[in-house]
């Protein structure tokens, strides 16, 4: 007896335990995945705004893999199969879809409640309407480092089509992460090229990042120069990183310079801009999906106190300030610009309620509401905007507040309709079809 109980503790246990050791940490992840699928539900937060995964119950695992490979913590394991607990904190990355052994995993546009608007694109990024090309974010690919890759990969597709008899071979307009790898592809490729940004600054969706904000992205590698090794970045960091590119590679940005019209006659193409317009033979359209900054339509709107993206809190210090939006950008704002000395932050949303924004953001707010560093009015609007004060009205009540500046983070109106009246053909995904050219 004894010597079969030394047996069973020589053999056996030091089998077993790892065993409970992993049953351990697997209940564990599973008990905070699914506390954390609650809390988005919870939250609304159930829908990605990007690529994202689905996962077959059929054939996933539950291996974990997908979970051990998201740089967003956005996937865990629940009853053993992989599920997307935070759908809001998915950015398109794709690894997930890379790291399953058994394929159970595909990336696609959409859910079944919500359609994402997709252009249509060709594997060399070229849409239905011969010599006009998109890349990066308006592709549906937000991701900085496939943004890259996407700009100089069309560009790669451009330079293919030879040299034009037009004064341009290609146009890029945008000059974000994309436009920006595809402005140096073409000089790489000797490409008579020039890049319009409507913005005084390049970094696409980064620009409208507050101050701080870290960006999660990873190594890259840009035309002319080379592999450039980033994991995390502030955005001050990569709009340095981005003007310290273009001075190297010395190529030109027309900045401030905002298109206006695609005209195609032929194998011509005409782009014409609030300052000029120019002939080609092929156009890059790597702007982002925001579009034009969706306008409050008040009176007042027009003073320049209002902007519609936070560029630097400290700038409002000592003013009353008024924050317009529900969205995570929105609160975003708010939060921190009411950290700022001598400050009166109001936030002002049409709804009863911050629905669809990352809990995170939630109780930062909650904090300084309560804190009494920040004014949250919801159910209000914006009625009129004055020099030194704003109107709004509450569920009928009119309130007016002192005011030097005004934020609207209201989203954007997509350029759907310029793509369509190019004619490019778009279609709206709801949860199917994933593009080729995202396993890059």
């Amino acid at each position: 007896m004894n010597d079969q109980l030394f047996i069973y503790l020589l053999y056996v246990l030091p089998l077993a335990a790892p065993l409970v050791i992993y049953l351990y940490k697997r209940n564990r992840r599973q008990k905070i995945a699914k506390e954390t699928w609650h809390e988005a539900v919870e939250s609304g937060l159930t829908e990605p705004s990007t690529l994202h995964p689905v996962f077959d119950p059929n054939l996933c695992l539950g291996s974990g893999g997908c979970y051990e490979a998201c740089p967003e913590q956005a996937i865990g394991i629940i009853d053993g199969k992989g599920v997307l607990i935070s759908p809001a904190l998915c950015i398109g990355h794709g690894a997930c879809a890379t790291s399953c052994p058994v394929g159970a995993i595909k990336l696609v546009f959409g859910t079944a409640t919500r359609g994402v608007d997709i252009p249509q694109l060709k594997p060399n990024f070229e849409t239905n309407v011969p010599g006009i090309f998109i890349a990066g974010e308006l592709g549906g690919m937000g991701l900085i480092r496939k943004a890259v890759e996407q700009g100089r990969q069309a560009m790669d597709s451009i330079s293919k089509r030879g040299r034009a008899k037009t004064p341009h071979d290609v146009v890029v307009i945008g000059a974000g992460p994309a436009g920006i790898s595809a402005t140096l592809a073409a000089k790489h490729h000797g490409l008579r090229c020039v890049t319009l940004e409507q913005e005084e600054t390049f970094g696409g969706a980064t620009l409208h990042y507050p101050r701080g904000k870290i960006v999660m992205t990873a190594p890259m590698n840009l035309p002319i120069i080379g592999k450039v090794h980033v994991k995390e970045i502030s955005k001050e960091s990569l709009m340095k990183l981005w003007e310290d590119v273009v001075d190297k590679a010395g190529i030109k940005i027309n900045f401030g310079e905002r298109m206006e019209k695609i005209e195609r006659q032929g194998d011509t193409i005409t782009v014409v801009t609030n300052r000029t317009s120019y002939l080609t033979h092929s156009v890059l359209l790597s702007i982002g999906r925001r579009g034009t900054p969706r306008r409050l339509e008040v009176p007042g709107e027009e003073l320049e106190k209002v902007v519609y993206r936070l560029v630097d809190p400290e700038q409002y210090r000592d003013k009353h300030v008024l924050v317009v939006g529900g969205g995570d950008a929105a609160l975003e704002a708010a939060v921190s610009i009411a950290k700022e000395p001598g400050t009166t932050v109001t936030l002002s949303y049409r709804s009863s309620a911050f629905s669809r924004v990352k809990q995170k953001n939630r109780e930062l707010a909650e904090e300084a509401r309560i804190s009494g560093h920040l004014s949250v009015l919801l159910e209000s609007t914006v009625k009129e905007i004055r020099s030194a004060t704003v109107l709004l009205d509450q569920k009928g009540t009119a309130i007016d507040l002192p005011n030097d500046a005004v934020i609207v983070c209201a989203g954007g109106i997509l350029p759907t309709p310029l793509l369509k009246e190019v004619g490019v053909q778009i279609e709206t995904r709801h949860g199917t079809g994933s593009y080729e050219q995202m396993k890059i």
